[in-house]
């Protein structure tokens, strides 16, 4: 059990990586409502928040107010911020699938695949970020 009501999260070697709150504008926003529920079994696996349209805007505006930013910075910057990215998700993937798998019903190791799948292509956009000059 944890501070979920009752939700019974996957066994996770990073339990910060099951996040109940939406990153918005460089925080964590919302408070936990709705339950994600695993198909399996019908266990809650977590609560997360329930954005709506206002929530939705506030996430565009400041996408649109960092945009700036990101694209001012040289290519090798950008490079470096995703293959950081990628880094931090292959050391990662067996925590996410696990997730994944929680939440979803999908076979473990076709989560993990996926999410080393996602990492690769990460991987990959990082160096065509250098190519972008």
């Amino acid at each position: 059990m944890n501070r979920d009501n009752g939700a019974v999260p996957p066994p996770l070697k990073d339990p910060a990586l099951l996040r109940r709150q939406c990153f918005v504008n460089g925080c964590w926003q919302g408070q936990p409502a709705d339950p994600v529920l695993n198909p399996a079994d019908g266990s809650m696996v977590a609560a997360v928040p329930r954005f709506g349209a206002a929530q939705a805007l506030e996430a565009i505006a400041a996408a649109s107010a960092a945009f700036p930013a990101w694209s001012g910075a040289v290519a090798s910057e950008r490079a470096s911020v995703l293959r950081r990215w990628a880094g931090l998700v292959e050391a990662n993937a067996d925590d996410l699938a696990r997730i994944m798998t929680a939440e979803q019903g999908k076979p473990l190791p076709e989560a993990r695949a996926e999410v080393l799948s996602a990492a690769g292509y990460i991987g990959y956009y990082a160096e065509e970020a250098k190519r972008v000059g």
